[in-house]
């Protein structure tokens, strides 16, 4: 998921949330066999190893002494800092700039509840993905599968309810161009796959979230004009400042 403004999350990390703090989240893929596959003694000793990073320890910590925790303590720190907050959205929030005509059409579909007469358009799409973070730090069952096709549990493996069977943490959206493949498992390789599924593709199950109502076939009633809108605005999340910052960059 995207390590952008962390520090508003208070629900636990990963898709699942089995990381109840963001420090313990990133010793994770050290020890993930499908990530980094290494043992946390194994780190401390290539760091003790060298002088650099114990003299760093001895700034952030007061002596050199490495542990397991500091480790994990330090890695929060930095990605608390990765902060994203100056994308063209901001912008136009902040009165620096203007939405083109099908950014801001976009952005009325998504700011829009469904209405179920049809004399307006909505796409539903604040209610999971809330500005300003654009996310609401919820575990969610989306409609991606039925009952029947449910191939990852995801929550309920944390939490052991039937009740958070296939609910996944909502990610937010900010910088979402920069980051396919979509969903949980990648199923989805671009924006408009992604949208033409909140559509009319939204399926139904005994977990999916009643926000997900309108979802459900027939669906939104979007025309692909709507559809295309709405990818504009979505592009409107994309902060260049913060991707292109030299602070991040390998070192």
């Amino acid at each position: 998921m995207p390590l952008i403004n962390l520090a508003w999350h208070r629900r636990g990390f990963f898709w699942d949330g089995r990381s109840p703090t963001l420090r313990e989240q990133a010793l994770h893929p050290i020890r993930d066999t499908l990530e980094m596959d290494e043992s946390l003694d194994n780190v401390v000793k290539k760091l003790q190893a060298s002088k650099v990073y114990r003299e760093q320890f001895v700034r952030a910590f007061g002596n050199d002494s490495i542990t397991p925790e500091r480790i994990g303590i330090a890695l929060e720190q930095f990605m608390l800092t990765l902060v994203s907050a100056q994308s063209k959205f901001d912008k136009v929030v902040r009165g620096y700039d203007l939405f083109s005509e099908s950014e801001e059409r976009g952005r009325q579909l998504f700011m829009r509840e469904f209405d179920p007469t049809g004399r307006t358009k909505g796409a539903e799409c604040f209610h999971c993905h809330a500005e300003p973070f654009f996310t609401n730090d919820r575990f969610m069952n989306n409609g991606l599968d039925d009952d029947a096709s449910f191939r990852d549990l995801g929550r309920e493996l944390v939490t052991g309810s039937p009740r958070d069977r296939a609910k996944f943490k909502v990610p937010t959206l900010r910088n979402i161009t920069r980051t396919p493949p979509y969903m949980h498992d990648g199923r989805f390789t671009s924006l408009e796959e992604v949208v033409r599924f909140y559509n009319t593709g939204v399926k139904k199950s005994s977990t999916v979230d009643p926000l997900m109502q309108f979802n459900l076939k027939p669906g939104l009633n979007l025309s692909v004009h709507d559809e295309q809108d709405l990818v504009e605005f979505l592009k409107t999340l994309t902060d260049e400042v913060f991707l292109t910052n030299p602070l991040y960059r390998m070192p």
